[in-house]
């Protein structure tokens, strides 16, 4: 797998500034594990995006192309972030190569707040839906908790799939997933995003907005195994870790496993 660092917080707008460490203090915890949970010795070959964090235009440019030349190289890439803007331009490089690109979201939030360009991480799936470069039968939300009416709106306008944490509740991670799972398999490249606040911040404290009621450490990682059967699956990304804001490492080191567990 190649592990691309895109250590950027531009695309907070100020909000969640502390982003931008994140990939090296993940990958410094990710060296503290030996074999995941199949037996597997993860492997990386960690490459380097060139960001500026005044420049959110130049940065999208190098993720894109750094996304699009990994995906020539192997058949798993992982992105590392950094805010969620860096989704927009790493999906949009990953789509290329796809007839049929689908993504699955991990988040508190649906991230569908304005139109800004370019997109910032309050509204990069707005963007990417609304630019064509995402067919919105092909998105799959996963925690939301808390969203503006707007976002609320553009979701049922547009029929986007969405699993709020009261649906996993209910229905439990295991219904949810299957659900999940027998949309995602018809995607011809499936791309994983993980946004840390859709994990409860009692496990991940580290992080721009935390939102109570989100899932444990265990059933967002029940989710990404079970995700990792599908074959399509072939990239993913990890956002929104803050170090500056964490707890006795506490995200930092479920970002690593988050990390390990991809591989």
């Amino acid at each position: 797998m190649i592990l691309l660092k895109a250590g950027f917080s531009g695309g907070s707008l100020g909000k969640n500034k502390g982003t931008e460490k994140a990939p090296d203090k993940v990958l410094e915890r990710v060296k503290k594990f030996y074999l995941n949970e199949n037996g597997v010795l993860p492997f990386f070959n960690v490459k380097d995006v060139k960001v500026d964090e005044g420049n959110i235009e130049e940065t999208n440019v190098n993720i894109f192309n750094a996304v699009k030349g990994c995906m020539k190289e192997t058949n798993k890439v992982m992105l590392l972030g950094g805010d969620h803007s860096i989704t927009f331009s790493g999906f949009k490089a990953f789509a290329e190569g796809f007839d049929n690109p689908g993504l699955v979201v991990f988040d508190a939030h649906p991230d569908c707040v304005n139109n800004f360009e370019p997109p910032t991480h309050e509204d990069y799936l707005k963007v990417l839906i609304e630019k064509g470069v995402l067919k919105k039968e092909n998105v799959i939300i996963v925690g939301l908790r808390n969203w503006h009416k707007e976002e609320y709106a553009f979701l049922k306008q547009n029929r986007i799939k969405f699993y709020s944490m009261k649906e996993i509740s209910q229905e439990g991670v295991r219904e949810v997933s299957e659900a999940i799972m027998s949309v995602a398999k018809n995607f011809d490249g499936l791309y994983v995003s993980m946004d840390i606040d859709a994990v409860d911040p009692s496990s991940a404290p580290g992080t721009g907005y935390m939102e109570p009621g989100g899932l444990s450490s265990r059933e967002i990682l029940y989710f990404l195994h079970r995700l990792k059967l599908l074959r399509n699956l072939k990239m993913l990304d990890l956002v929104e870790i803050n170090p500056l804001k964490d707890v006795n490492e506490m995200t930092v080191s479920l970002g690593a496993k988050l990390v390990v567990e991809s591989c």
